[in-house]
């Protein structure tokens, strides 16, 4: 499929990418080829932007408008804990007023919105899919914001060509850069428009050192992440540090957050246990993860789509998520897998 072949909808979604992004993964994934992997990464932005058109509205749902996992203190709020999470990464980076910054795949907006309250600084959101930023630039503009936080739409494999090179003073990536096709790629590219000391903030997605893709069960949770959650291909944490320091960058602080010893996992809300839920409203976020909120909502999108009130695909979408809940956990509870791979990393001056 290409996107020139693809039909518009009237929010900036497009049909085709909706229903043809199952198609890019066998349904019995333990037969996966190469050639699967590398059809993938060639269509990247229709693998991701499918994924999108089709889980943006889910997302927003069941999660919130912040697309990204986080730490809990035991009895802390589902949204108070991805505030702080956001907040945390701002601090990392020292980000302050005056600084213009770089969102790297910044979904809806709900990062960049937060991060610029937090800080001060002046932020650029980054997206290459027009549905969702047709809808953070509608939040902005709600919350005042217009002024501070913009939105453009771009290719992250070509931040250069678009800003040129030594733009911003600070560049973060919040559960993005994975669905590039190589990590080199894209951290090559916000190095070329970071400002030289400029620093660069990532929660990266990767498998974790015990992961090993030459045992069957490893390489198969990789290849259900990789479905459910619209990335090309899954990575090992060796390799993005590799990429950062391959690309110029110096590594000033690494830490896998998710093997920290909380004693509240950062996934307990992907397991549908309300009996874990920490504060009273948080009980509805579990339970659309749970078994029944998955029933409700997946037959309620199934009824929609045949209306024609969602368009065709998004109900394989959803779907795709439900293999996405479990893989997700799976990798957690094992540590094969983490969602918060901190990474601050700097450009040197010279």
């Amino acid at each position: 499929m290409s996107s020139s072949a693809a039909a518009p909808l009237n929010d900036g979604r497009v049909q085709d990418r909706i229903e043809n992004y199952s198609q890019f993964w066998k349904k019995d994934l333990q037969k996966e080829e190469d050639k699967d992997n590398k059809n993938r990464l060639d269509q990247y932005t229709d693998v991701v932007n499918g994924y999108y058109d089709g889980a943006t509205g889910l997302y927003e749902y069941a999660w919130s408008q912040s697309f990204h996992f986080s730490r809990f203190y035991k009895g802390e709020a589902f949204l108070a804990s991805l505030a702080r999470h956001e907040h945390y990464l701002a601090s990392q980076m020292c980000l302050r007023p005056g600084l213009r910054v770089l969102d790297v795949g910044c979904g809806v907006g709900g990062p960049a919105r937060e991060i610029a309250q937090f800080s001060d600084a002046e932020i650029v959101g980054l997206n290459n899919n027009d549905y969702q930023i047709h809808r953070a630039r509608k939040y902005t503009q709600k919350m005042g914001l217009q002024n501070q936080v913009t939105f453009v739409k771009g290719d992250f494999m070509k931040l250069s060509e678009q800003f040129g090179e030594n733009s911003f003073d600070a560049v973060y990536a919040i559960e993005a850069t994975v669905h590039a096709p190589s990590f080199e790629g894209v951290y090559g590219e916000i190095f070329k428009v970071l400002k030289p000391g400029g620093v660069f903030g990532v929660y990266e997605w990767v498998m974790t050192d015990d992961w090993d893709p030459s045992i069957p069960t490893h390489k198969e949770l990789a290849h259900r992440i990789e479905l459910g959650s619209g990335i090309p291909e899954m990575r090992p944490m060796s390799a993005a540090r590799d990429a950062l320091t391959s690309v110029g960058f110096t590594i000033e602080h690494q830490e896998d957050l998710a093997d920290r010893p909380d004693a509240i996992p950062w996934y307990y809300p992907l397991e549908g246990d309300i009996r874990k839920a920490q504060t009273f409203w948080d009980y509805f976020t579990v339970w659309r993860m749970g078994k029944s909120g998955q029933f409700v909502s997946h037959n309620a999108m199934w009824l929609m789509e045949k209306v024609g009130l969602l368009p065709k695909g998004t109900y394989d979408v959803g779907e795709s998520l439900k293999v996405a809940g479990e893989a997700l956990v799976a990798g957690g509870q094992t540590k094969l897998f983490t969602p918060m791979y901190l990474v601050v990393s700097r450009k040197p001056k010279a």
